[in-house]
């Protein structure tokens, strides 16, 4: 008997043992992987980082099937803008030491906070954990030879050595970035040597010498600085210390939002989008200073974080209204750093980098960003914002892809309301516009329009009447481009004359550049987010606008598929003529809504997010942008998305989990249960909102920020009677008022 009992409660042990090693934690279902191959464009890269860190390290390989890669970057500054400083292991007799080029890799294993890769030509395995500032490698050599440790720059610096360490500087985009990494092991010799067009230091070890461990920090303030921010958070050359550290800092915000029901691959995919909507804006401030690339000057940063590195365009849509939920203390910081910015360079940044702004793409809708944080009550000043916006669309010009003061073809804006496009084979006048990007002159005046309704939304804040009503006018300008005839938002000429003949899908040229951006006629349809219920109106009413919404989606390529991607590259995971992989196409699937036909979104976006979002190396649909794709997914698995950031709401949308828990920084829980959800019950049937019959297919701000719950029963068959009142229809302008 005893020993039936021993047998028994031994078994016990060890299957809850095993039950305990099976349980995941969110960070163990980030692949980052996901995207690795890009259907046509750019990648997802394997960034290991702690979220929203000043430092990241991806290897050096970007087309991630091969097995071919430069080095190991001690940093890589700016989302998809190059790395710095390439860490280089070599293990031989030395000869070639100098002709070291790319390596071959195999066994890589990337995950968020830890990275190994074995490099097969000479034997050495090496691990990688970072921090915020700093990082751990550690070196394993396993073959014969003289071990040696090369950093490399990517461009130009200055390298030093003294003692066990190694620093100094590269050039990076017109600023210096600073490190100072030091050994565990005593260095034999270093000395530096030129590569190429390229500055090397490399420190030799005796051949018995088996690893290596290598910890750096990096600034952009000083060495010294760098060498600072080492010292405060690696103390130790032991990875095993530092793993356990990095893991629980992504768990932490990862851990903000818990998902139950679903497949694992799903899963799978939600926290890795959470994961990459984790990486930008990123913090660099260095013991309450910063380094401004805006001015090329060290401020001291007044206890609130210094923020930079965003891509507006792309980002303001999804993931600043998410990290508005899940980060706004940090959020309300970054705001503050886009109006430092604006102190001084003069302008509002369009792409903030470390080095400046990139000033990339059209139109400047950190107004969009500002607007939304104002209505869901993050802190910032806004009569500054709003003075900050006002000057900058008045006296920066609206030319994509140009930083400079207003051009003629600003003051036409100025004074007529549309941006003047040319008729095919016209000559190109105006010196500012580029060759390749061209006017863009559609996305131009439909990108303004929301910009402008958002610097109104600031000024009615800031008790500015007069600035309040001439960009609430303004907001109005792309009615200027609709032509009635055909339902498309069209180009115009100087004189007002639509440009003709027209071809909705081709015309404009690579990416539809001339008129509109990546994309063609199509997807700016849609594009005035912040009166819906005006363009309904201008379609003549909700039969006309749900007919075109429903062509969207069948409307064929009218060309063969290498002849449609020849001159639309960007326009990625089709279904008919909408776009997933793009940003512009985010909000399309969601305004079934706005004319009572939910389950038209339901199905449309569960196909979208099955489609286009997997757990697998081309699970991506297009560039992903640091952030701003993977939250347009955030927000869609759990339910709801934020579908004009400057009103405080949410449109419903149909989840994929059964259970998704959201931890607000108040204390307080917002919990959205669907009922029977499963890739067949997709439907909504019957809604409650914190335990009250609820027929409205969007929730306000306040309501998710109060706590509670979302409870929807989900079926395999549309219920045609809920959400088709008008109450149930979402806010467009009229919350103004």
């Amino acid at each position: 008997m005893k020993n039936t009992y021993f047998l028994l409660a031994f078994l016990w042990a060890v299957s809850t043992a095993f039950a305990s090693a099976q349980i995941k934690e969110p960070v163990d279902y980030v692949n980052t992987r996901i995207g690795n191959i890009s259907l046509l464009l750019v990648p997802t890269y394997p960034t290991t980082h702690l979220p929203n860190s000043m430092l990241r390290m991806i290897p050096s390989h970007n087309e991630f099937v091969s097995d071919r890669m430069a080095g190991l970057p001690l940093n890589v500054p700016s989302h998809r803008q190059g790395d710095v400083l390439l860490l280089m292991p070599y293990c031989d007799d030395g000869s070639s030491l100098t002709n070291l080029g790319s390596y071959r890799y195999d066994q890589e294993v990337s995950k968020p906070y830890y990275y190994s890769v074995f490099l097969d030509d000479f034997g050495i395995d090496v691990h990688f954990v970072p921090q915020t500032k700093s990082g751990l490698f550690t070196i394993n050599f396993e073959n014969k030879g003289i071990r040696y440790v090369m950093v490399k720059t990517v461009g130009q610096g200055e390298l030093k050595h003294e003692g066990n360490a190694f620093f100094g500087y590269e050039h990076y985009h017109g600023i210096k970035h600073y490190f100072y990494l030091e050994f565990d092991q005593k260095i034999f010799q270093a000395d530096t040597v030129t590569m190429g067009k390229n500055n090397a230091i490399y420190a030799k070890f005796g051949d018995k010498v088996r690893k290596v461990c290598a910890r750096y920090g990096i600034s952009y303030i000083s060495v010294e600085q760098a060498k600072r921010n080492l010292s405060k958070e690696i103390n130790s050359f032991d990875e095993t210390t530092l793993i356990p550290m990095a893991r629980k800092v992504w768990n932490d915000v990862l851990g903000k939002i818990r998902v139950e029901g679903g497949s694992e691959d799903q899963k799978t995919t939600f926290y890795t989008a959470l994961y990459r909507s984790s990486e930008r804006m990123i913090n660099i401030s260095e013991d309450g200073k910063y380094f401004s690339g805006f001015d090329g000057k060290i401020h001291n940063d007044g206890g609130v974080d210094f923020w930079t590195d965003d891509w507006i365009w792309d980002t303001y849509r999804a993931l600043h209204p998410l990290q508005v939920l899940l980060n706004p203390k940090a959020e309300s910081q970054k705001l503050v750093s886009y109006l430092r910015i604006y102190e001084q360079s003069g302008w509002m940044p369009t792409f903030p980098c470390v080095f400046g702004d990139a000033h990339c793409m059209n139109g400047n809708h950190a107004a969009i960003m500002f607007a939304d944080a104002l209505c869901k009550n993050i802190s910032f000043d806004v009569t500054k914002a709003a003075d900050a916006m006002k000057h900058t669309v008045l006296s920066e010009s609206m030319v994509p892809w140009y930083r400079g003061p207003i051009t003629c073809l600003d003051e036409f804006y100025q004074k007529n309301g549309w941006f003047p496009a040319l008729h095919p084979g016209e000559m190109e006048t105006v010196k500012e516009v580029s060759p390749f990007e061209k006017r863009e002159a559609v996305a131009v005046t439909l990108g303004a329009s929301y910009d402008d309704w958002a610097i109104a939304q600031l000024d009615k804040k800031a008790l500015k009447e007069d600035d309040y009503h001439y960009f609430l006018d303004r907001s109005l300008n792309y009615r200027y481009l609709f032509n009635k005839s055909t339902k498309f938002f069209h180009p115009k000429d100087s004189a007002g004359r639509f440009i003709e003949p027209f071809d909705y899908i081709f015309s404009g040229g690579i990416g539809a550049r001339d008129y509109y951006d990546e994309n063609n006629a199509w997807t700016y349809n849609w594009d005035v987010q912040h009166n819906i219920a005006d363009l309904i109106s201008l379609f003549g009413g909700t039969k006309p606008f749900t007919d075109k919404l429903d062509q969207l989606f069948v409307e064929g390529m009218q060309r063969s598929k290498w002849q449609y991607y020849a001159v639309h590259p960007d326009a990625t995971g089709n279904v008919g003529q909408f776009v997933m992989g793009n940003e512009p196409s985010f909000h399309i699937p969601y305004l079934y809504n706005y004319v009572r036909q939910p389950w038209k979104t339901q199905k449309r976006i569960r196909m979208l997010m099955e489609s286009w979002f997997r757990n697998d190396l081309m699970g991506i649909c297009g560039d992903e942008d640091g952030g701003g794709m993977s939250a347009f997914y955030v927000f869609s698995a759990l339910g709801f998305y934020p579908e004009t950031p400057g009103i405080p709401m949410y449109v419903i949308g149909s989840p994929i989990f059964t259970k998704s828990t959201i931890r607000l920084d108040n204390g307080k829980n917002f919990t959205v249960i669907a009922l029977k959800a499963s890739w067949e019950n997709k439907y909504i049937q019957s809604a409650k909102l914190n335990g009250k019959s609820y027929n409205k297919t969007w929730f306000t701000h306040d309501d998710l920020m109060e706590g509670g719950v979302l409870e929807l029963v989900m079926g395999n068959r549309p219920n045609k009677q809920w959400g088709t009142s008008l109450e149930s229809v979402p806010p467009s302008c009229k919350m103004e008022n």
